[in-house]
């Protein structure tokens, strides 16, 4: 299958698993394996001013296009199906609608949204929500990385423009219709005893960072009265995530996965520690509300401060229904909701978008041992060729 021409690309020796992030070697690896892999297969492919690529069969400025496709970059030491299977599976499905002699009556897209999973960047959907404007570009440009570069800094590294970030009204509507496959993030379709699903919601979710300060000193001198260390309070926080997790149902999630202490001496009382929160569920600024009062209070305790910001929120997304009775028609899959975020979601607002899901049997997500069976894969392909066939018809 495809995956193994990218399966060494990335991979994360100190992590484990693969590191694919906007702007890095990885990455643009993959951009020029897709760029190749397009060509091979007849299709032209441009760069939008927000770094996602399109692969086009057909005359784009037709319109009403039909796009499939996903990313290719991924969590810090994540899988290597996610975001990639959906990829890989567009090029497949170009491939299984050559060999049936099909020819689109309408134009037909595979595309690879930037920075998906916000890996480097911190905003999950980044190319995605530019195009669609659902960000603001002056407060994409100045996003830093862990090592303190500006995605403005970075674009510019790479010889992309990065005043050119920004809505593109125009290309999304050549758009008529948007389908994302995507490897199933959570154990719901093995139990079920199906191979594939057509996706229905996507659950509200958003990520917010704490920063707290306090005072630095010396770890061995300083003594209990003296201190501000805001190690204490954030510790607490991570504890009140979990608690909160717990108290708002099942359906509720919480999560710190980042925690960065400054100046990050082994030695050293603490200047400031950053944590960053992801929540979900029905509801999920209870969540956050309910973390920030533990926040504040054990900030106050140990006579610190505590900064609340929100980096990302996406509201619950509702999947276009009726493109989904046409996926559910050709494919015969039930439905599934999922709590992972998705392009698929940010284009939902402005064009009918759909999802189908390739089963997961481990579950396992975000982590190198997210997998998806060859047999459940190339099935996956199979119907999403059907799909395309029917919508390009």
């Amino acid at each position: 299958m495809l995956l193994d021409d990218i399966a060494d690309v990335g991979r994360d020796p100190r992590r484990g698993g693969w590191s694919r992030h906007l702007g890095d070697d990885a990455e643009a690896a993959l951009r020029a394996w897709f760029t190749e892999q397009a060509g091979r297969r007849g299709l032209a492919v441009e760069t939008d001013a927000n770094l996602n690529l399109w692969a086009w069969w057909g005359d784009p400025a037709a319109g009403d296009a039909v796009v499939t496709g996903s990313h290719l970059d991924s969590v810090p030491g994540g899988g290597a199906v996610d975001g990639p299977l959906g990829v890989v599976a567009a090029l497949a499905a170009v491939d299984e609608l050559r060999a049936r002699g099909v020819v689109p009556a309408r134009p037909l897209a595979v595309v690879v949204f930037a920075e998906e999973e916000g890996g480097r960047f911190g905003v999950p959907c980044l190319g995605s929500r530019l195009l669609t404007g659902a960000l603001d570009p002056d407060q994409a440009r100045e996003l830093r990385d862990p090592d303190g570069v500006t995605l403005a800094e970075a674009l510019a590294h790479q010889g992309h423009d990065p005043a050119r970030l920004g809505p593109e009204p125009a290309r999304l509507a050549r758009i008529g219709r948007f389908v994302e496959l995507h490897v199933e993030q959570g154990r719901a379709l093995a139990p079920r005893g199906e191979a594939l699903a057509v996706g229905s919601t996507i659950v509200a979710h958003g990520r917010w960072r704490l920063s707290f300060l306090g005072r630095a000193d010396h770890a061995g001198t300083t003594r209990l009265d003296d201190r501000r260390d805001p190690m204490l309070p954030a510790a607490a926080t991570v504890l009140a995530a979990r608690a909160a997790m717990a108290h708002h149902g099942d359906e509720a999630r919480a999560t710190v996965g980042r925690l960065h202490a400054v100046p990050g001496g082994t030695n050293v009382v603490a200047s400031r520690v950053d944590l960053w929160l992801d929540a979900r569920g029905p509801l999920p600024q209870t969540l956050v509300d309910d973390v920030a009062a533990a926040a504040y209070a054990a900030a106050a305790d140990e006579g610190c401060t505590v900064e609340l910001r929100a980096e990302s929120v996406s509201d619950a997304v509702t999947l276009d229904e009726g493109l989904a009775d046409t996926l559910a028609a050709v494919t015969g899959a039930g439905r599934l909701a999922t709590a992972a975020g998705h392009d698929a979601g940010v284009l939902a607002a402005h064009v009918p978008a759909g999802m189908l899901h390739v089963r997961n049997p481990t579950g396992v997500s975000h982590a190198p041992d997210e997998h998806a069976d060859d047999a459940d894969a190339a099935a996956g392909v199979r119907a999403l060729a059907d799909v395309l066939e029917e919508l390009c018809r």
